[in-house]
């Protein structure tokens, strides 16, 4: 058996150990590691045995790493402080930048930090302790490295890597960090000015090429490349290592250095530090020495470090394991290592080297990485290996570009500002292949099954993909028909004619549509995720929303806004008085009891929309109630009310019959049965996921809508839910 055989089962062993123990936090680590300490014992010296030794040996380590690092988080006094919700004066050091998201419509600022020393109550500790911490408005000044003072209350962190939360109330001005710091913060600081004249989208994307900012990275972006699957180029990967790699010792071996290794190892300590020590970093660094390890020693040699990465960065942080990025980057490798020279082999024979390995690279990391991105994501990408091969030439000319632009710019802004043009030509680019890619009407496919039936279909799709990468004419077929599939699809007959409403089914979540005119809608709430509301709007042919409407602040109802926003013009957002996302260029209203719009064959009235203080503090009974009319049926579309918001607005004396009923918190048990009979529905939809966690919808509904005679459809089996008007009757059509 070669090494990489022997490697393999113990860096996937560490792999599995280190995702459940930091999931459950389990005290089960010490005892692992001590009967795989005993494995490794009993087998010493026997040959047959060495991939047992080898297994054992990594899964000791990772697992005696678990217990020392949980046993660290859960022995700091922070915990017991947090506990207890003390307000406490905490002098901190910031382990990663600061990042800002909006909160009810205002900026709100969250970063990791590393606690030295806490004050409660007179009583002084020195401690070493990572916590998170919240701030009100922006913090840009919180850079790695810097040291601030903050007051803030300590409560109970649900990271098992995080003693604690920090609710700060107040902070100093951040101090100087250490001289490494703060000159790759003058270097970031740089590749931001090379570019400053730059267009909106360049200037945003050429950081994060460079160094993974991403701060000023749009929305619209964001989704674009998560659809075409180009995500990876605006975060720290293997790849951009690999590129400041191959560019750095090209130089050294022009300028005739021998020890290349040490001009590598310098390398790669810069990005590092220019791009931050945090775990994507790192595992990146890590990646871009497995492909250099693969230069060296070929895919055999290359795999053998990928094992040993895996293993080496599990012991330093086994959160890792659980980390979509080092999942994604793993099994991109793997997939570059294993399958790609195989099918450079097979495809060299028709086509130049060149070409081949341009296509193969893409085409085997996407492959290897397919059943975890529909895992993460809960879709497949069609169009990421075209959209990655028509992209890679202007990657490293921008990540080049972009770098050297910022290293001039410190100490001569024009000449880096020059650099930054080259730079935002090559961006430019990118930003154009992705948004082209993802305004295909197929760009990504939702993935409903089971994400592990992938692990069983991927060997099969690249087994075929390797016998045909010889045969050129069936390859370049198969290939033109995905593309013309992806280009225009084939016409399923959805949706039904006479459509008044759709439930779209987005998961457990609400999403509802209702027709105003030829591709125009009015859409009631999102769903969690982008991916099914933007597929159900476009199987409805909708490229107008004429009215989004968000019902509540709740991620189930709202996350999933920039799907609705996909190719598509948004005239109006209306909110309810929870809040909800804040889209940019587009005019925001609050939704107030009473209101009404009318919109092509949709009217409205505003049942429900209470401003008192318990309403607004429950954003569930502050969700906004909807009695729409569309073509002469009544709909009722209830956002998440429970039993006492139900019975306070009947007691409003608004009028809630209704043909069709959006029942309410997906079918909960929270009901009034009164308000359910004044409803007195003959057709109920339930907008619920498949095996909830939550028991949705409870039987107690179910008995309670049979009894008033309501007969039910439910997204979880019916797929999307269509109620159909035709000669005056009402019926229902499904797409499952």
């Amino acid at each position: 058996m070669n090494h990489d055989a022997r490697m393999a089962p113990g860096a996937v062993l560490a792999w599995t150990l280190a995702a459940w123990l930091v999931t459950t936090g389990s005290p089960a680590a010490v005892a692992v590691a001590v009967a795989a300490v005993v494995l490794a014992a009993a087998v010493w010296r026997r040959r047959w045995a060495r991939p047992v030794l080898l297994a054992a040996v990594c899964v000791a380590a990772v697992a005696a790493s678990c217990a020392w690092r949980l046993a660290t988080v859960e022995q700091s006094p922070l915990v017991d402080l947090a506990g207890d919700g003390r307000l406490a004066m905490l002098e901190v050091t910031v382990s990663g930048d600061a990042r800002v998201f909006r909160l009810r419509g205002q900026d709100s600022t969250i970063v990791q930090v590393v606690v030295r020393r806490v004050v409660v109550d007179g009583s002084e500790l020195r401690l070493r302790s990572r916590a998170t911490a919240f701030l009100d408005g922006r913090a840009d000044d919180l850079v790695v490295g810097r040291r601030v003072t903050l007051q803030g209350r300590l409560g109970p962190s649900h990271d098992t890597d995080r003693s604690a939360v920090i609710d700060v109330v107040r902070r100093s001005a951040s101090s100087g960090a250490a001289s490494w710091w703060e000159a790759s913060e003058r270097v970031r600081a740089g590749v931001r000015r090379s570019v400053e004249r730059l267009s909106d989208e360049p200037r945003a994307l050429v950081p994060a090429l460079v160094d993974g900012d991403d701060s000023r990275i749009s929305d619209e972006v964001e989704e674009d490349f998560r659809r075409s699957g180009l995500t990876h180029l605006m975060a720290v990967s293997g790849s951009n290592l690999t590129i400041v790699l191959a560019v750095t010792m090209a130089l050294g071996r022009a300028a005739g250095l021998r020890r290349l290794w040490i001009v590598g190892l310098l390398s790669i300590v810069a990005f590092v530090l220019l791009a931050r020590p945090e775990p994507s970093v790192v595992r990146a660094a890590a990646m871009g020495a497995v492909g250099v390890a693969a230069l060296g020693f070929g895919a055999r040699g290359g795999l053998r470090a990928l094992c040993w990465a895996v293993v080496a960065l599990l012991f330093l942080d086994p959160w890792l394991a659980r980390s979509p990025g080092f999942i994604l980057s793993v099994s991109a490798t793997a997939g570059i290592l294993l399958l790609a020279p195989i099918l450079v082999r097979r495809l060299q024979t028709w086509l130049p080297h060149w070409c081949a390995v341009a296509v193969a690279v893409p085409l085997a990391a996407q492959l290897v990485c397919t059943p975890a991105i529909a895992a993460l994501s809960g879709e497949v990408s069609l169009v990421a290996v075209v959209a990655n091969l028509l992209a890679a030439p202007a990657v490293a000319p921008a990540t080049i570009a972009g770098l050297v632009g910022g290293l001039l710019a410190v100490v001569w802004p024009p000449a880096g500002q020059l650099c930054g043009v080259v730079a935002g030509a090559s961006a430019r680019w990118i930003l154009a292949v992705g948004h082209a890619a993802a305004d295909l009407d197929s760009a990504a496919l939702e993935w409903n099954a089971p994400w592990q039936l992938l692990v069983l279909i991927v060997p099969v799709v690249a087994w075929a993909a390797i016998r045909l990468a010889s045969r050129p004419v069936l390859f370049t077929g198969l290939a033109l028909g995905v593309l013309i599939g992806m280009w225009r699809p084939p016409v399923t007959g959805w949706p039904p004619p006479g459509w008044v409403m759709v439930a779209c089914d987005v998961g457990q979540g609400d999403a509802s549509v209702l027709p105003v005119g030829p591709g125009e809608a009015v859409v009631v709430d999102t769903g969690e995720r982008d991916a099914p509301v933007d597929r159900c709007l476009d199987s409805l042919g909708i490229h107008t929303v004429r009215l989004l409407v968000l019902t509540h602040a709740h991620a189930d109802h709202v996350d999933g806004w920039r799907g609705a926003l996909d190719g598509r013009r948004v005239d109006q957002v209306l909110v309810g008085t929870s809040g909800g996302p804040s889209v940019r260029g587009v005019p925001q209203h609050e939704a107030r009891l009473g209101e009404s719009f009318a919109l092509g064959d949709t009217a409205a009235d505003v049942l429900w929309a209470p401003v008192a203080a318990g309403e607004a503090g429950d954003p569930n009974a502050a969700s906004v109630v909807l009695l729409a009319r569309v073509r002469g049926v009544r709909i009722l579309l209830t956002g998440d009310i429970g039993a006492q918001a139900q019975q306070r607005l009947l007691r409003t004396g608004a009028d809630v019959s209704a043909d069709v009923l959006k029942v309410p918190h997906h079918g909960s048990a929270d009901q009034d049965p009164g308000f359910i009979g004044r409803v007195r529905a003959a057709i109920a939809t339930i907008s619920v996921g498949a095996d909830n966690d939550y028991g949705h919808p409870t039987a107690s509904l179910l008995t309670l809508l049979r009894r008033e005679r309501a007969r039910t459809w439910r997204t979880d089996t019916g797929g999307d839910i269509a109620v159909v008007l035709t000669d005056g009757r009402l019926r229902v059509v499904t797409r499952d």
